[in-house]
């Protein structure tokens, strides 16, 4: 099975377990913020294609990306596919459309350009640097590993093999720490949670994760489980944060070793930054809740509703 496909298996699988007044809370405040436009924007700002794609992966879990809003969503991806955008950009446009497509059938990238595919596959090849992995803009020399999970993922959707993928393990492994963890760039001197799900995501994808990485990867993971019940960024930072609970969750699930983070604590804390109007906050002494945020924290809930391999 393919990965984002099993992912988003798991998540809609364990978003099913919530109760249905959670789901229809965070539904309502989700599409209260899509923009007139379609489109959903950060917590100051317009429509971007970045909140977009997390507005619409929200929605299409909930089972509320139908009728008028996705049609106005459609209608703003369509526009966005008329206009020059990042690379960034293209993979959350990709992202976001494929969401689209799951929940309402509505194919924007239909209208896109005969051969848009291979066009995309050769912006994202001309990001591969020298140390085997792919950089986040035209002007990066260094190879990211955050980057390289979402290159792995969109040449996944866009249904094309990357090149040289022995190369990819190869610059993955390599971005392991030797304390455990990955980092997001070579000369980087700790290894996060986030570049250590990146890694981990794409050496799955990759078909490349034995036991004893899986092993040593979830002992770092539970690390950076704090007090709180979420996990923090990295060793050096005291408080936990949502991305980094939801992205730990995602990775130690992939890893196929749940037992190493404490769900129950994940489960509670990320409850603590769901506000009472719908929404979640990303941290602690966040004061209000943003798109981006509300999806780690749908996604994180519902991870912990469903072990690996149900799926499977």
């Amino acid at each position: 099975m393919a990965y984002l496909i099993d992912l988003t298996v798991r998540l809609a699988t364990g978003m099913m377990g919530l109760p249905e007044e959670l789901r229809e809370k965070h539904a309502r405040w989700l599409l209260a913020r899509q923009q007139p436009d379609g489109g959903f924007g950060g917590r100051e700002g317009g429509s971007d294609l970045y909140y977009t794609s997390f507005g619409l992966r929200s929605l299409m879990l909930l089972g509320a990306l139908d009728g008028e809003p996705a049609a106005r969503a459609a209608q703003y991806l369509q526009k966005q596919l008329q206009t020059r955008q990042t690379v960034i950009d293209l993979i959350s446009l990709v992202f976001a459309a494929q969401a689209l497509e799951a929940a309402s059938g509505r194919n924007v990238l239909q209208a896109a350009q005969a051969g848009w595919q291979d066009a995309l596959a050769g912006l994202l090849e001309s990001l591969r640097r020298e140390q085997g992995g792919y950089a986040k803009t035209p002007q990066g020399t260094t190879s990211s590993t955050y980057q390289t999970f979402l290159t792995l993922l969109c040449y996944e959707l866009i249904e094309r093999e990357p090149p040289r993928p022995q190369v990819l393990v190869d610059f993955l492994r390599a971005q392991e720490h030797e304390l455990g963890g990955f980092l997001e760039v070579r000369l980087a001197k700790r290894a996060g949670v986030n570049p250590t799900a990146a890694a981990v995501g794409g050496l799955r994808m990759l078909n490349a994760i034995d036991l004893e990485l899986a092993n040593r990867t979830g002992a770092f993971l539970a690390e950076q489980q704090t007090d709180e019940g979420g996990l923090a960024a990295n060793t050096r930072i005291p408080v936990a944060d949502l991305l980094s609970t939801c992205t730990g969750l995602i990775a130690s699930d992939d890893l196929r070793q749940p037992q190493y983070l404490n769900r129950t604590a994940a489960a509670s804390y990320v409850r603590s930054m769901e506000r009472a109007d719908g929404g979640f906050a990303g941290f602690a002494l966040d004061a209000s809740q943003d798109v981006e945020y509300t999806f780690y924290g749908l996604a994180a809930l519902a991870l912990t509703e469903v072990l690996p391999g149900l799926t499977e």
